[in-house]
């Protein structure tokens, strides 16, 4: 057994966090092998890259089914319970509903001390409780490496569904996180990333997505999604995909945490990142944008913030409410939603 003063988490594997996803080319292309299911009461399938699957149960409750799970971002394990949770209940928000029941995935290797484990899942708990659900059982494998996450029911009225696919020309189009999870955790694993870099991707990470979520059910959401391992980009082209839409967003305003810049430049970019921009280069025009910006908008983000397309109008008054709701990460207006154009996704250094 190793040493829990010799454990390094992140050591442990080969990538970090929602970066370990399979690429978005690869996933498709599996996927499209699967036979099809049909049933009037799944309101949300997989035909849309949606974040959870939606069956309706009656006329007023809809019940949402996700899971998620990684390897390890951060070596402290409470921490990285913290993420894994807050990450995996994300995609309950951002379908419009409330989580209610969690239960626990675990691989875990036979050399690391159960008691490393027991903090890992204590911060996971930590999550559940305070998005007000119950954490009920779960179910653990013997792995080379870590990883950890849960598996979320939750609940929403049918009418009031978040999708990622209805997206409109006129919306305008808010991001609740800043960008560059991928990017500093990389740095992080390194040893190249400040404390006070270290300390916000963390915050950023271990926040749910609950406030942003309690704010904008008050409004017509047309669509939303959380932006994850496929980063701001891949998330972006489902959604103008999905819409018949194209997204314009705006450079100068899209959120970067610290150092992120920097650190894209000295090509600390997670091999996610080039998957990304492979997978959606056809469907991106980056006229003339910087490339460590383009590793920036490519990077796989960790327990990510919602991408919300709203009317200009709802958008506008969500912003103030988000600034009355103390929000624990920088909320941006990014771009605006045309009609469909030659790529369905448009960054701009100028709108």
């Amino acid at each position: 057994m190793i040493p829990d003063s010799e454990v390094r988490l992140t050591q442990m594997t080969k990538t970090a966090g929602c970066a370990a996803k399979i690429g978005p080319g690869t996933l498709a292309g599996i996927l499209e092998h699967l036979p099809k299911f049909h049933d009037p009461s799944l309101l949300v399938g997989i035909e849309t890259s949606d974040d959870g699957a939606i069956y309706k149960v009656s006329e007023e409750l809809a019940l949402i089914q996700t899971l998620d799970f990684f390897t390890p971002v951060v070596d402290d394990p409470y921490t990285f319970g913290q993420i894994a949770a807050a990450n995996a209940l994300s995609d309950i928000y951002a379908m419009g509903g409330e989580p209610k029941v969690a239960l626990n995935i675990v691989a875990w290797p036979n050399c690391l001390n159960p008691a490393i484990l027991g903090r890992i899942l204590e911060g996971g708990a930590s999550k559940v409780l305070e998005a007000g659900a119950v954490l009920a059982g779960g179910h653990s494998i013997q792995d080379d490496e870590p990883k950890y996450g849960l598996s979320v029911t939750g609940f929403v009225h049918p009418d009031k569904v978040f999708k990622n696919c209805e997206a409109r020309p006129g919306d305008i189009l808010i991001l609740t996180k800043p960008l560059g999870t991928g990017i500093i955790n990389t740095a992080v694993k390194a040893d190249l990333a400040s404390q006070e870099a270290k300390e916000e991707v963390i915050k950023v990470m271990t926040s749910l997505n609950r406030k942003a979520k309690q704010v904008i059910e008050r409004y017509d959401v047309h669509s939303c999604t959380d932006v994850t391992g496929f980063g701001l980009a891949g998330h972006a082209v489902e959604m103008a995909e999905g819409s018949g839409v194209t997204l314009v967003i705006s450079v100068k305003d899209l959120p970067v945490q610290k150092e992120a810049f920097e650190l894209a430049r000295m090509g600390l970019v997670p091999e996610g990142a080039y998957k990304n921009r492979t997978y959606t280069s056809d469907h991106v025009d980056y006229e003339d944008t910087e490339e460590c910006m383009i590793d920036i908008f490519c990077d796989p983000q960790t327990s990510g913030g919602l991408l919300i397309s709203v009317s200009r109008k709802d958008g506008e008054q969500i912003m103030k409410d988000f600034a009355q709701a103390d929000m624990e990460t920088t909320c941006r207006i990014i771009g605006e939603v045309t009609k469909k154009q030659e790529k369905s996704v448009k960054l701009r250094n100028h709108l």
